[in-house]
């Protein structure tokens, strides 16, 4: 069983003159250990893809998979429940909590789930040691810079056993040191069992990957290995 798997998906938004088609019958399968890259132009279905795929948004047809489970079909506190313990996702706007450490940050999802406190304190700092920021782990977001910012919101994303990792430009605010740390712990969570979907604009990050899927006006228009050299193929899908 495929940690996601996409079927036929398609997400509408709007209705008469305004209906925009974010995604177009995209059907594809993230296997465990597995690592996609998702590519494309603004606009083309990148961002929606990975809300479906977390289970924050719903589709208008078609299947979202994610552990065997059709995240359509379950209730609000089983979708939750599902993204707790399942799906790690790293946004690109962080949602990190600023009355919260970088360490409590990282912990709450673990908490939430029944975690216990010391455990739970343990885990945050294995992540954020991940990252190369354990030494910030008592530090609270506005203390900390942009990159630094995002570094918890990658760790937060790894903390525990996820099975599913969602990462919308996780390297956005970095520099290219530090991006191809958090490349490289991406890389090696995938490499341990995890899965991990990843949209981003840098081709040097999308070589990372196993497999590069390109998206253009909602529709997957072609894939490739993530160490051929995705430059020429972006091209030609623009």
């Amino acid at each position: 069983m495929n940690p996601l798997a996409m079927r036929a998906v398609h997400r509408d938004h709007g209705t008469g003159a305004a209906l925009v088609h974010a995604l177009r019958g995209v059907t594809l399968d993230v296997a465990a250990g597995e690592f996609v890259a998702v590519m494309g132009p603004s606009g083309s279905g990148k961002s929606t893809l990975l809300t479906l795929a977390g289970g924050l948004d719903s589709p208008t047809a078609g299947q979202v998979l994610v552990d065997g489970k059709d995240v359509g079909a379950l209730s609000r506190a089983a979708r939750s429940a599902l993204r707790r313990r399942s799906v790690g996702y790293v946004f690109q706007d962080l949602n990190l909590i600023p009355s919260l450490t970088a360490a409590e940050n990282v912990m709450l999802p673990r908490e939430l789930d029944g975690a216990r406190t010391r455990q739970a304190r343990r885990e945050a700092r294995h992540a954020l040691a991940e990252v190369g920021i354990d030494d910030l782990a008592d530090r609270f977001p506005d203390e900390m810079s942009g990159g630094q910012q995002q570094r918890v919101a990658i760790a937060r994303a790894l903390v525990g056993e996820r099975r599913l990792v969602l990462a919308d430009e996780p390297t956005g605010a970095l520099d290219s040191h530090t991006g191809e740390d958090i490349m490289r712990a991406l890389r090696g969570r995938c490499d341990a069992g995890a899965s991990c979907l990843m949209v981003t604009h840098e081709s040097r990050h999308a070589a990372w990957a196993d497999r590069v899927v390109f998206l253009r006006d909602g529709r997957i228009v072609d894939a490739t290995p993530g160490t051929s050299g995705p430059e020429t193929l972006l091209q030609e899908t623009k």
